[in-house]
């Protein structure tokens, strides 16, 4: 090759350089990560910012931890079942010191051992962290705390979300989930406000533990947005156990008195109190705009939540929002499938909706739950529907583990036969809905679900059955009708 060859070659490469989209991801948690890798995959420059460490609420603060904890907490709860299988022993002690050691090392795993900015790094992108909040000046500029602004030719804002503050008397004296990472004893008593399932997950773990627990729900059941038979059974379990469930109940105050917490509440139309000695505050998760002064720019709210359009853009051209910042799904899958859908429509010529074909959720209470699809009553309002549920006490593998407390709950349409939602209580929950998921994103057939040729035993096999048990009575329907 001669030299005029390569430096036509270089400039070449330069002109493609230059012509490159710029692209700026402002929060690096699942959905900024996500849509920094995929932008850059797509041929574009890619600057990330992030206020503290990559890995955002999911792995620092949020479901890693979280899910941690619950392991700790299952594993207590499973001594239990110790004189069942002939083994003997004693329930263990909670070290709470060293369980919340645990699940925050497990927190800083992204970081430390994944080394997830090097990682993301190495992809290419420029990743600029533990820089504190960046903030808009104009529709397309950043600024960060150094001075330094930063403009591209197209934004993703993934800044993710933030524990809601209730403005009532006291509102000071409770706790969030971020407070629960730098305690060190565990209460004698702790008192939960919000019956989601971010709610549930952390009275649950701490009654395992050994606390006393009451939790507050303003809705007339725990869970409010899952199948009600998820809910009234959960709401029984946690009941079972010593927890006090007090729903279609609304808090009023919180005051110090004599050393403890006195949570003022109106239960059924009657006020009443509760001593206590810890309060978390669990009651939604609204956009983290705080610092990032979206008045310095024209982009429009939808409540607390940035408002975007099909695409997952703003009413500003050019200024997408993925995960939790735009209240359309909160949860860790949905905002990492936003980011790639945001990255290809701001890199490449072909826009695409965000239209997710099935979102498998699960929350690791004792016991488990997990849904996907519509709810029973969701269901019964535009289609012609057959429920099957199986009882985990007709499931070999929940009898052989003694966790009988569940069920499996398949909802399907009549007319095409295909999975319209499922519901699972119970032991693997989270892992049985997958293959929930699965069905219903590939648009199965209730006898296609029937025939597949699920492990034994399996808590997954209560999908199967449920299938199974449909179409035996569909086929004595039509013996019927025959007849």
């Amino acid at each position: 090759m001669n030299q005029n060859n390569k430096s036509d070659n270089n400039q070449s490469k330069n002109n493609k350089s230059e012509n490159k989209k710029t692209v700026l991801v402002v929060g690096g948690g699942p959905a900024g990560v996500q849509a920094a890798i995929r932008a850059h995959e797509l041929g574009a420059t890619v600057t990330l910012l992030e206020a503290n460490k990559l890995g955002g609420t999911a792995f620092n603060e949020g479901p890693a931890p979280i899910r941690t904890l619950a392991r700790a907490a299952r594993l207590r709860t499973d001594a239990e079942l110790y004189p069942q299988f002939g083994l003997e022993g004693k329930v263990p002690s909670v070290d709470f010191a060293a369980a919340i050691e645990h699940a925050n090392r497990v927190a800083a795993h992204a970081n430390e051992v994944w080394h997830l900015t090097k990682v993301v790094e190495q992809q290419g992108i420029d990743v600029i962290d533990e820089v504190g909040p960046a903030h808009f000046i104009d529709n397309k500029t950043l600024r960060i705390g150094d001075g330094r602004e930063f403009s591209a030719d197209q934004i993703i804002l993934t800044v993710g979300g933030k524990p809601r503050k209730l403005s009532i008397l006291g509102n000071d004296l409770a706790l969030s989930f971020h407070d629960l990472w730098s305690m060190t004893e565990l209460p004698d008593r702790v008192t939960v406000v919000g019956g989601s399932a971010t709610g549930c997950q952390l009275a649950s773990i701490l009654i395992d533990f050994g606390a006393k627990v009451d939790i507050i729900e303003f809705a007339d059941r725990l869970t409010p947005p899952s199948d009600v038979d998820i809910s009234r059974s959960l709401e029984n379990a946690f009941e079972a156990r010593g927890m006090n469930v007090l729903t279609n109940t609304e808090w009023e105050s919180i005051a110090k008195e004599n050393g403890r917490l006195k949570v003022t509440y109106k239960h059924d139309d009657q006020e009443d109190t509760l001593m206590t000695d810890a309060v978390f505050l669990m009651v939604g998760w609204p956009a983290d705009l705080d610092g990032l002064h979206l008045d310095a720019t024209d982009i429009k709210l939808n409540g607390p939540y940035i408002d975007v359009d099909d695409y997952l853009q703003t009413n500003v051209e050019g200024v997408y929002v993925a995960g939790d910042a735009n209240g359309i799904s909160m949860f860790v899958q949905s905002a990492a499938h936003q980011a790639r859908v945001a990255a290809q429509n701001v890199v490449s010529d072909t826009a695409k909706i965000y239209d997710p074909k099935a979102i498998a959720t699960g929350s690791f209470t004792e016991p488990e739950y997990a849904s996907v699809g519509m709810t029973q009553a969701q269901a019964e309002e535009t289609h012609d529907c057959i429920v099957e549920v199986i009882d985990y006490e007709a499931l070999p593998r929940a009898v052989m583990d003694a966790r009988t407390d569940g069920f499996c709950k398949i909802i399907i349409d009549k007319k095409t036969q295909k999975l319209l939602g499922a519901h699972v209580l119970g032991s693997y929950s989270t892992e049985v809905i997958q293959v929930a998921a699965t069905c219903q994103a590939t648009e199965m057939t209730v006898y296609e679900i029937a025939n597949l040729e699920l492990a034994f035993p399996t808590f997954t096999e209560a999908l199967g059955m449920a299938a199974q048990r449909i179409c035996r009575n569909l086929r004595m329907e039509d013996e019927k009708v025959e007849e």
